[in-house]
């Protein structure tokens, strides 16, 4: 059962395409962290995903076939939208009832019980909690709709460090404890790191990435090397994205086993999902799935090392 799952999904708003041929399957039980620049697609695809929109080709369907939007899905899909939408001249507790009078499940006990680990103050406006009470105030209301599956929506872009951790840990938690599955669009991507295992990555409206990141980080790797071969190289190799720094060249390639043994006078290091992320953003035209690509190199640029090659 997929809790996720599009084939041939597109949305356009007059004559511009948000997303296009969008075929994905997201499994359950996985922290998914959906990646790409702004305009990339990302919100057009949670909001098809939980029912906010209707696809103008393709279709998607939520945990293991349901339509989004329906009555059933609706019971099993929470969403926390970007920048913790609520209504800020509304107290913690009025939202706590209103939630609970718009849904068919809601955990009351939980609700309240967590509010006040958090010492948020229930008689307190929504608008007059900080930033990270918001967020967390918004997670509540989601998680204590019991859902199976929670998406999440940019949550984190306007909170610090600490609060960025202590959302995440709530997260982490009801994933462990529940069995929630997840959905995250983020920027962060060190805190994605730290807590996604499976990625989806997007650029100019396409997915490009799409897989666990113990897969994809295992058929990926970094190549570091003298830079007056790396043309020769990136003609051979399977390169998602080169850079090179005075001597040294770095090649961030698709590896595929023995058949691409690491060329003499060059070493091979493991990559990070950031690295790798980063990759991928910046050569929008490289597939890494379903399967290698060996069209057109990358381009090697100049310069010095970037955040992708160190």
């Amino acid at each position: 059962m997929n809790v996720i799952e599009a084939s041939g999904l597109g949305k356009r708003y007059g004559s511009t395409w948000a997303l296009r041929e969008c075929t994905l399957a997201v499994p359950p039980g996985h922290v998914a962290a959906l990646v790409g620049p702004n305009g990339a697609g990302k919100s057009t695809l949670l909001n098809l995903a939980v029912g906010l929109a209707a696809p103008t080709t393709g279709a998607v369907t939520v945990l293991g076939g349901l339509p989004p939007g329906s009555p059933a899905a609706l019971d099993g899909v929470a969403f926390v939208a970007q920048d913790t939408p609520l209504y800020k001249n509304l107290s913690a507790a009025d939202l706590l009832h209103l939630t609970r009078n718009l849904n068919r499940r809601f955990d009351q006990r939980y609700a309240q019980s967590r509010l006040g680990e958090l010492g948020i103050p229930v008689k307190r406006k929504a608008g007059q909690l900080s930033g990270g009470q918001q967020a967390q105030l918004a997670l509540t209301l989601a998680l204590a709709r019991r859902p199976r599956l929670l998406v999440l929506d940019e949550p984190m872009a306007m909170l610090d460090p600490v609060a960025r951790h202590d959302f995440m840990a709530t997260v982490m938690t009801a994933m462990a404890d529940d069995g929630v599955s997840v959905v995250l669009s983020s920027h962060v991507l060190a805190e994605l790191e730290r807590v996604a295992d499976y990625l989806i990555l997007m650029s100019q409206g396409r997915v490009q990435v799409a897989g666990e990141v113990d897969d994809l980080l295992a058929s990926h790797r970094v190549l570091t090397g003298p830079a007056a071969e790396a043309g020769r190289q990136a003609g051979r190799l399977n390169v998602v994205h080169a850079r090179r720094g005075g001597t040294q060249a770095h090649l961030l390639v698709r590896a595929n086993g023995a058949a691409d043994p690491v060329p003499s006078g060059w070493d091979a290091h493991p990559v990070s999902l950031e690295e790798l992320a980063l990759a991928y953003l910046r050569e929008p035209g490289a597939a890494a799935l379903p399967g290698p690509s060996r069209g057109r190199p990358a381009p090697l640029e100049s310069g010095e090392p970037s955040e992708v090659t160190r």
